[in-house]
């Protein structure tokens, strides 16, 4: 069991809102790369924000299913410190790049509907920092789809004997009404929280923030 739950704080857009985060003790803040979402960034924007990210809080920049031009574009002018691969990219499309990931996986997606077909895809991915726990949706993560809590308690219970691999983090439907409740069921590495702290999606309630990781510490 870890000492503490650690957050990260996905989707920022504003430089005030990731002073708030860091402020408040974020572990990571998030810049969303997918076309397709609300929150997504320019090059130059990511890169204006991530420059006010000090050191000790780690800058991590998701990716969907996006071409190697992109993800080395970012890597370069953006610097992460982790990228997270959310869409449906394989082992080696993770490790092409060199460079410490998360791979997302989208709990009930098909395959990723039983903890059998959960393990076997997490196991793909040993030399991930970590395995995401997202909730499946058609869409591509922040959409707080909450996944179902006893697929995460069957792998769980599958890994608890098993050392060296990946520390899960827990997404999907993280609110201030239910992580509290969350991290006493689970008790992960980390909670990855993005709409359940925003006043529309990429603009942060730094209210909600500053409730979130207060219960967060009291929870962990």
């Amino acid at each position: 069991m870890f000492s503490r739950t650690r957050v990260k704080i996905c989707g920022f857009t504003r430089a005030q809102d990731i002073d708030a985060a860091v402020q408040l003790g974020a572990d990571a803040v998030g810049f969303v790369f997918y076309p397709k979402s609300a929150r997504m960034l320019s090059t130059e924007h990511a890169a204006a924000l991530r420059a006010r990210v000090p050191a000790f809080v780690q800058a991590v920049s998701l990716f969907v299913n996006a071409s190697e031009n992109v993800v080395r574009e970012i890597l370069e002018q953006v610097q992460p410190d982790l990228l997270q691969f959310h869409g449906e990219e394989s082992p080696q499309e993770c490790r092409r790049y060199a460079h410490p990931y998360i791979k997302a996986f989208r709990v009930g997606a098909p395959g990723l509907d039983t903890v059998d077909g959960l393990l076997e895809q997490c196991l793909n991915y040993r030399d991930a920092r970590a395995w995401l726990m997202d909730g499946y949706h058609d869409a591509y993560g922040g959409t707080g789809t909450a996944f179902d809590p006893e697929l995460i308690q069957g792998l769980q219970a599958r890994l608890q004997d098993q050392d060296g691999l990946p520390p899960l983090v827990l997404a999907g439907g993280m609110r201030i009404d239910n992580v509290a409740e969350r991290v006493a069921l689970h008790r992960p590495y980390a909670i990855d929280v993005s709409s359940g702290v925003e006043l529309e999606p990429g603009i942060k309630c730094h209210t909600k923030m500053g409730q979130f990781m207060q219960i967060l510490g009291k929870a962990s």
